[in-house]
């Protein structure tokens, strides 16, 4: 049986001719990133540090850089690193490296202007309130299922702003919509795997277990 549903006008967004069905895809998850992004306002010239480089995280390292930030992720599935930097983005894996000590050799001391905390981790809780600059700016993008221990004493010290940021506005899906079709991020590279349906459970399965892929869609 076909259902049909009826939705308002201003909720619908048009997608170019020249977009595939696959970067149409990722509009939605596009759109997150540009919110997100917009929420930490970030500018041309500012240093931000991405905690995570899933999906969500690697297109918002992406559309921070676009803008012309300087960015840096932090993440450990070697897959997703090397991938990113094939696409040009700074990638440390933070168990190997004290994240802390490079933030503060590649600002001069002064620490990140902005940083997204995308790991729904209790490291990443932890780490997010050791990066910034005074009144520097944090944007939480994981969902935390529980209640993380945050450094409050940080926010004090160094008077740092906390945004929460949640799913996207309309004009977060026109700019994602702008960017997918002016061919300035490597969305077609994001996707790394196409299954059929009755694979589904192996897509979650590979997501769930850190395997090689970043974004993986199915075709109904």
């Amino acid at each position: 049986m076909q259902k049909l549903w009826t939705v308002p006008a201003h909720t619908l967004h048009r997608l170019p001719e020249s977009l595939s069905l696959k970067q149409g895809a990722l509009i939605e998850p596009l759109a997150v990133a540009c919110h997100d992004v917009r929420l930490g306002e970030v500018k041309a010239g500012e240093y931000a540090v991405v905690l995570g480089g899933g999906p969500i995280g690697a297109l918002i390292a992406l559309v921070a850089q676009h803008k012309g930030a300087r960015v840096l992720v932090s993440e450990m599935n070697p897959f997703r690193i090397k991938l990113l930097r094939d696409f040009g983005v700074e990638v440390v894996n933070p168990a190997d490296t004290d994240l802390v000590a490079l933030v503060e050799e590649q600002t001069g001391g002064a620490g990140a202007d902005v940083v997204f905390e995308v790991t729904s981790s209790k490291a990443g809780a932890e780490m997010m309130t050791k990066l910034p600059r005074v009144r520097g700016r944090i944007v939480v993008v994981a969902i935390f299922s529980q209640p993380p221990q945050v450094d409050l004493f940080k926010f004090f010290w160094r008077e740092i702003s906390l945004r929460g940021a949640r799913v996207y506005e309309a004009q977060d899906f026109e700019e994602a919509i702008q960017l997918a079709a002016s061919g300035a991020l490597p969305l077609d590279k994001i996707i790394t795997n196409v299954a059929p349906l009755d694979q589904l459970e192996w897509g979650l399965r590979q997501l769930e277990k850190g395997g090689e892929v970043m974004k993986v869609l199915i075709e109904c």
